[in-house]
């Protein structure tokens, strides 16, 4: 389960690049999937790691919730505003594949968008498991919740994301599409790889919103992905190909709603 790399050390950069875009304007607009899973199982006390935290948007919601927080990240310059969102929160530069936290230290373990980001994504779930709390006879075992993609043929956002794929370096041989993990089949699949046992699948509307053309570039520019293609392609291409993406979605007062849908897999340990 071990023998694939592990990638913060490529990560870090590419999502940390423009790290205060990100945190502005990209990262609320997973929110509401954020707060659907946070309302669900977190509350005054609750402990919560938040695997691939970015910016911390979703540990400073549980924060507000009373939760003590710990985040990990690949990218320092994302952990900064984390850490200026929550200063109470313990948030660590590392990689998924080894977290740096005590057996069973967590009720709650998420990974919003970014158990797929890692290099081994079989190996960063299965430390998830052994940070999450176990069920005893007097105590319910904790969760783990596995965030990606919505089935693309329901949410018009994934034009966005197929927008940059001719302008990325060719994928090595086999590599999954960025929505290989919206099937339900191969989701389960992953989390049972890692000795997971899934539950529930939740899905949650969570349509991106921009207030100009400006915004929403500045937005879709800041992920990692997007850094990626920028390097590949330039950063012209990508604005252009944002642009053309998202010609369909624009309002009558110049502002942006594209439909967007994330799933959620809960799991315990």
């Amino acid at each position: 389960m071990n023998d694939k790399p592990k990638t913060s050390e490529t990560n870090g950069p590419l999502w940390g690049s423009r790290a205060r875009d990100w945190a502005d304007i990209q990262e609320g607009q997973c929110r509401p999937a954020y707060e659907t899973i946070l309302r669900r199982f977190v509350k005054k006390g609750t402990r919560y790691l938040d695997a691939g935290c970015g910016a911390g948007g979703a540990a400073a919601i549980a924060a507000q919730r009373g939760a003590k927080v710990s985040g990990i990240d690949a990218a320092e310059n994302l952990l900064a505003i984390a850490r200026e969102r929550t200063p109470s929160g313990d948030f660590r530069l590392g990689d998924l594949e080894t977290l740096p936290f005590a057996d069973r230290s967590f009720d709650l373990v998420t990974g919003f968008n970014s158990f797929q980001y890692a290099g081994n994504p079989a190996a960063a779930l299965a430390q998830a498991k052994r940070v999450t709390k176990r069920g005893g006879l007097f105590s319910r075992a904790g969760h783990i919740v596995i965030m990606t993609w919505g089935p693309p043929e329901k949410m018009p956002a994934a034009s966005l994301v197929k927008a940059l794929g001719p302008l990325l370096p060719p994928p090595p041989p086999g590599a999954p599409g960025p929505f290989a993990l919206s099937d339900e089949k191969a989701l389960r699949a992953l989390a049972k790889s890692a000795g997971l046992k899934p539950g529930k699948i939740v899905d949650v509307d969570s349509p991106f919103r921009y207030a100009d053309l400006e915004t929403a570039l500045r937005g879709l520019g800041a992920s990692g992905v997007a850094a990626r293609a920028m390097a590949h392609s330039g950063e012209d291409a990508v604005n252009k190909a944002h642009a053309e993406a998202l010609a369909p979605f624009r309002k009558p007062d110049g502002s942006y709603v594209v439909g967007a849908v994330f799933r959620c897999l809960i799991c315990t340990p």
